[in-house]
């Protein structure tokens, strides 16, 4: 059996390549990285870590663990309407993870970033007795002024999410076999959802100037919108009969309506939550890049989330969104 590559030289074979082209990288040769901006532009950062066992199964293939490392990010960039530029990442990876899973992780990542226009820029690798854990820091741009954040919400703006919700928390249950009886195209559709989300790249940026403030939906419609409420010092108030919900999510509803607590607060969606003017033409900017946005309602004067059932009354919830311990 051929000797292991170590540090260095899986460095050199898998990750400097993903640097190729990137003026800033220096070929992954110094400690550090160099990043330019044209004038008038402002660099937008963002930095997220997955461990193993908490945001990605044990057993999931190293290139989908890439992928939905990067993406994660990026919905981060997105979500402030910045252009992905370039990245650094951290690896701490127990000895059983050999030159070939490390082989295969590069690739997940040399496919996204030709997907994403993204470039490596540089970081670090150890090893651990421990699970897998794996950070990125990543650089995006925006016109100075143009970014996005949460604290812009007033009241009669309309609150947004793109594409569907709760995919990503049903898909971890299917892809951990607690959802029986499911037709095996809609599980296995659900379970790539939650091991590949898809950034809102092209709609993020397109917002600036439009979307009063926006974030991305990872730990939960309810507990993130609870987020951006607070920020902008408003109320809230959903409709849970708008919510938009993909075909296999709605299989699901239709045999446990219990689930929709799941739906609401459990997160991985990485889809875009914001808040627009009513007079905003939130559906032209989404039809041009092709992603689908739906109203799901308002922001009022007030404090707090509050989400409606289909009589109009209040739906009790007995958690928000994901936390951490």
């Amino acid at each position: 059996m051929p000797a292991e590559l170590g540090e260095f030289g899986r460095i050199a074979r898998f990750l400097a390549p993903l640097a190729a082209g990137a003026p800033g990288a220096l070929g992954l040769t110094d400690d550090a990285a160099l990043i330019a901006l044209a004038p008038g532009e402002r660099l937008v950062v963002t930095a997220d870590a997955i461990v193993e066992g908490v945001h990605f199964l044990p057993g999931d293939a190293p290139d989908l663990v890439a992928r939905k490392l990067l993406r994660c990010n990026l919905s981060d960039l997105a979500a402030m309407a910045a252009v992905p530029v370039s990245y650094v990442m951290t690896m701490a990876l127990p000895v059983r993870c050999d030159d070939l899973w490390v082989e295969r992780f590069a690739a997940g990542l040399a496919a996204d970033q030709a997907e994403f226009g993204i470039s490596l820029l540089g970081g670090d690798s150890v090893s651990t007795p421990g699970p897998i854990t794996l950070s990125i820091t990543a650089f995006g741009r925006v016109a100075a002024g143009g970014e996005v954040r949460r604290s812009g919400a007033r009241p009669g703006d309309i609150v947004y999410v793109s594409g569907t919700i709760g995919d990503g928390a049903l898909g971890l249950l299917a892809a951990t076999g607690r959802l029986v009886g499911l037709d095996p195209a809609e599980r296995d559709y659900l379970a790539d959802r939650y091991r590949l989300p898809r950034p809102r790249v092209t709609l993020g940026p397109l917002l600036s100037g439009v979307a009063s403030a926006m974030m991305d939906i990872s730990d939960g419609l309810v507990g993130d919108l609870d987020h951006l409420a607070a920020a902008s010092g408003v109320a809230a108030v959903i409709d849970a009969t708008r919510l938009p919900l993909s075909t296999a999510a709605a299989s699901v509803m239709a045999e446990d309506v219990e689930r929709l607590e799941t739906v609401l607060t459990g997160g991985d969606d990485y889809e875009l939550l914001f808040t627009a003017a009513p007079d905003a033409d939130i559906a032209g900017l989404a039809a041009g890049v092709g992603v689908p946005v739906t109203a799901i309602g308002r922001i009022e004067a007030g404090a707090g989330v509050q989400v409606l059932d289909r009589d109009g009354g209040p739906l009790p919830l007995t958690r928000r969104g994901f936390r951490h311990a």
